[in-house]
């Protein structure tokens, strides 16, 4: 079997998995990939292929047809979002694939509550400021007692609210599907955009939908609160970047802390990246050793046992 791998925090640990390829008489390809490889990349390099764990890349039906007419029999998307993969496609071309869900909520819940922190107390700034030779000292707000808005409630978003309420914080969820699990009571369920002005933090954990896409805008940011901090560790989509620039320059936002863009890499022209109160992540709030190894793991066993039927 002859396997591709496209996935950027995978490909940084593959030699973790050698012995698991071996076990199973696999070759793999593993091209160098950035954040995501292009459609005409992809075209030439997934038809050669037995098999394909997906990143983030532009898994189209284009992609997958070009697959079908060469080797492809199956694919696994590594780990849980799916807005880019033709899902129905691989159903009309019978070709197997899955994806590996609820295997990063306490990673990613983790970066959220970093940056919840970073833009309560300008931590970012002071490693800056400290940096240039100066010695900052901005003056903050504590958790206790604000409100945080966390929008998607699956996995992810109930650990970050886990996390914020043993900083005393109040929680008001939005998830229209989602159910409050028993230890959670405490938070708060409302329908977006209702109740925004009384949140502090709005945080971002949801997936990329029809119905999430650009949900905050302008007329869902005249809503919030003058001075609200925005955390992004679901998909870049869901924020109107423009609106959400808009917002800081007339200080409707007081900071935004982005691990997901509309665009990635976040373009070198990009307003966002002058604004002094602006912090960047690239994308990276799931990867860590222990969870790109527990991921893979699983992943690659689902796309064998693909294989072998």
């Amino acid at each position: 079997m002859k396997i591709l791998v496209t996935c950027p925090p995978m490909l940084g640990m593959i030699s973790e998995f050698y012995p698991i390829f071996k076990k199973y008489g696999i070759e793999i390809t593993t091209p160098h990939v950035v954040q995501t490889l292009s459609v005409e990349t992809l075209k030439t390099l997934v038809p050669d292929h037995d098999g394909w764990i997906i990143g983030d890349d532009p898994a189209t039906r284009e992609v997958f047809a070009a697959g079908k007419a060469g080797k492809l029999k199956a694919a696994v998307k590594w780990g849980i979002g799916v807005d880019n993969v033709d899902f129905e496609a691989c159903n009309d071309l019978d070709i197997p694939i899955t994806n590996i869900p609820n295997m990063f909520g306490n990673e990613v819940a983790d970066i959220a509550v970093g940056y919840v922190v970073a833009i309560a107390r300008d931590t970012f700034s002071i490693d800056r400021g400290v940096r240039s030779g100066q010695w900052p000292k901005p003056r903050g707000i504590s958790l206790a007692g604000k409100t945080a808005a966390i929008i998607g409630f699956g996995d992810i978003g109930k650990n970050t609210a886990r996390r914020l309420l043993s900083a005393d914080m109040k929680i008001i969820a939005y998830d229209p599907k989602a159910e409050t699990p028993t230890s959670l009571l405490a938070v708060e369920r409302a329908n977006w955009p209702e109740r925004l002005n009384e949140a502090d933090f709005l945080i971002f954990t949801c997936s990329l939908t029809e119905s999430s896409h650009g949900m905050l805008n302008a007329d869902t940011l005249a809503l919030a609160k003058n001075g609200v901090r925005v955390v992004n560790v679901g998909r870049g989509p869901v924020i109107d970047e423009k609106a959400l620039e808009l917002s800081l320059k007339n200080g409707k936002v007081y900071a935004a802390a982005l691990d997901v863009f509309e665009e990635e890499p976040l373009s070198m022209h990009s307003y966002l990246r002058s604004h002094p109160q602006c912090v960047f992540g690239s994308h990276n709030a799931s990867n860590t050793s222990d969870a790109v190894i527990r991921t893979s793991k699983i992943a690659i066993e689902t796309l064998v046992n693909f294989l072998s039927i």
